[in-house]
């Protein structure tokens, strides 16, 4: 969807998993945070925080709606988090979204708690009557502990009070946690907390990603010098503490991101006992457990 569209990218551009086939609809540049140690995604210089000037995107959308455009059934709205954005400028671009784009039936965009304290849950009722449907929190822990130490700058109460104005405004939440990011002293707690944060929130969608450094330690290391990385099997039995606390009524569980040792998938808490199995069984006897190899985990 980047090529041949009449749109302004600034590579990298970076979206979920499951909106590979979206259009991605930059409305920002950046992260308006920018400042959590383990995400080096809006690092370079290029990608420093802006807002699109709103008449780029209203024209990058007409001219989409003259071209027809009828594979575009989905549009995420890009970079880190533009729900940063005024609702009244938000709602402008999903009347354009639905004037020029009628086919598209979900939006969707990644979505800092912090963003949502000045919102009110009557302004998320506006714009998820507007067409937005879905937000990605990264909430990553549920452990203000791990948080404080990787700059995250919210905390188990903030990320829980977004993510219920969300659900209460009708907006699907699909919520992200590090596997590992708390290291060998904080596993545990790591662990428990975002269950606990999952079980007081009920999101609709729950992933869990390993933490990676593709370019080096040294900026994650420089405000959680203490950290020890977990080996793979500490990583298993941490998913282990996580999945076994979960107490959720109606929730898809993804763990088959490209950093995942072992591919995980499931309805909660249909599947709880059956990804339990699996994942004690990987434990148990890890040389025969269908782990991906490293080469394959895509970072």
């Amino acid at each position: 969807m980047l090529y041949d569209l009449p749109i302004r990218y600034i590579e990298p551009v970076y979206r979920p998993p499951s909106e590979a086939q979206s259009l991605i609809l930059p409305v920002t540049d950046g992260c308006s945070w920018n400042q959590c140690t383990f995400c080096e995604m809006y690092t370079d210089p290029g990608k420093r925080f802006r807002a699109r000037d709103e008449a780029e995107v209203l024209t990058a959308l007409a001219r989409l709606g003259e071209r027809g455009a009828p594979g575009i059934r989905r549009v995420f709205l890009a970079d880190g988090d533009a729900l940063v954005l005024p609702t009244r400028r938000l709602l402008t671009i999903l009347a354009a979204i639905r004037e020029h784009l009628p086919q598209v039936h979900r939006v969707s965009s990644y979505c800092l708690p912090r963003n949502l304290r000045k919102k009110s849950v009557a302004e998320l009722i506006e714009l998820a009557e507007a067409g937005l449907k879905l937000a990605y929190v990264g909430a990553e822990s549920g452990d203000d502990g791990v948080l404080e130490r990787v700059r995250k700058g919210e905390t188990f109460a903030s990320t829980r009070e977004a993510l219920e104005k969300l659900g209460q405004a009708g907006i699907s939440r699909s919520v992200m946690i590090l596997n590992g990011l708390g290291g060998r002293a904080l596993s545990q707690a790591h662990a428990a907390h975002s269950a606990e944060l999952a079980n007081a929130t009920q999101p609709e969608f729950l992933a869990t990603l390993v933490v990676s450094f593709p370019l080096g330690e040294a900026r994650f290391r420089a405000a959680f010098p203490e950290w020890e990385p977990l080996g793979i099997p500490d990583l298993l039995a941490e998913m282990e503490h996580f999945i076994s606390r979960l107490e959720l009524k109606r929730t898809v569980f993804r763990s088959d991101h490209a950093s995942n040792w072992l591919s995980l998938r499931g309805n909660l808490p249909t599947d709880q006992d059956k990804l339990l199995a699996q994942l004690r069984a990987a434990i148990a006897d890890p040389a025969h457990a269908p782990l991906r190899p490293a080469w394959a985990r895509g970072l």
